[in-house]
């Protein structure tokens, strides 16, 4: 599973990968985290606000830190 944190580096995109990190490995997931953080990749895949979350591609979130506990539901799914 790839894990993608879209992002400039922001202190909100730091907590976010923490958060994601947390969630991944307490689920027992293989991982890889990804950070993107050219603004036009991001604007690519159609994200406007940061921090966002991608997985496998697909973007799950934007403009919020997501807890481990929401992060989780959405690694799930």
């Amino acid at each position: 599973m790839k894990i993608q944190i879209l992002g400039t580096g922001c202190p909100k995109c730091i907590k976010l990968t923490e958060n994601a990190e947390k969630a991944a490995r307490e689920l027992g997931v293989d991982f890889e985290i990804e950070k993107i953080t050219d603004i036009n990749k991001i604007m690519d895949l159609g994200v406007m606000m940061t921090p966002g979350i991608a997985i496998d591609g697909e973007v799950k979130s934007v403009g919020k830190v997501l807890s481990p506990e929401e992060i989780k539901k959405i690694i799930s799914k």
